[in-house]
């Protein structure tokens, strides 16, 4: 399912597969990257302990795990929103069940990034951890990895607040709104 994903965002014409599904792909590539750094810079004595460099490369493997179901589950959130939109709105009793049903998707669609965004700042946190330790001959790849999982927080953020009209109740509004604002700040506080 998740290599469907990646081919329907890379094709122009498919509409199922936007932004929460790659900037999933981002953080997980981003976690696949830093990674590999981490295990290229076991053996070499740059700062961290081997047996911390295989820890941050396994949690990062996990991460990376997380954050491909991530953008499966994104794709099948949008999906859900399009069925709710698809409900019948003919008498009052339908147009209520599907108000119901389009913002219980969207607090779907917005849980989802959410969860894809908080994965993609461990993987920051990790990066942080790593700087100035790692084998320099991978610097260009942990890089990478850094502005990959950048994108992934930011982005996910912007996925989240794509939803926020849909969501009509004010207290789940608002906390979706504050955790998408605490998305963006993580990258600015670097």
């Amino acid at each position: 399912m998740f290599y469907e994903v990646m081919e329907k965002i890379m094709d122009s014409r498919d509409v199922t597969a936007g932004g929460g599904s790659a900037s999933a792909v981002a953080g997980a590539m981003a976690a696949g990257l830093v990674g590999m750094v981490a295990r290229l810079s076991t053996g070499k004595g740059y700062g961290l302990s081997d047996a911390r460099y295989l820890e941050i490369a396994d949690e990062l493997d996990d991460i990376a795990a997380r954050l491909k179901r991530g953008a499966v589950e994104d794709t099948q959130s949008y999906l859900g929103i399009k069925a709710a939109f698809a409900l019948p709105k003919s008498t009052d009793a339908e147009k209520s069940a599907r108000r119901a049903a389009v913002e219980a998707a969207a607090i779907k669609a917005a849980s989802v990034p959410l969860e894809n965004g908080r994965a993609a700042i461990r993987i920051l946190e990790l990066c942080r951890e790593l700087e100035g330790k790692i084998n320099a001959a991978a610097a260009s790849d942990m890089e990478a990895g850094v502005m990959l999982a950048k994108m992934a927080v930011v982005d996910t953020a912007l996925n989240v607040e794509a939803n926020l009209p849909l969501i009509k109740s004010a207290e789940v509004n608002a906390e979706f709104a504050a955790a998408a604002l605490e998305l963006k700040n993580s990258v600015e506080r670097g």
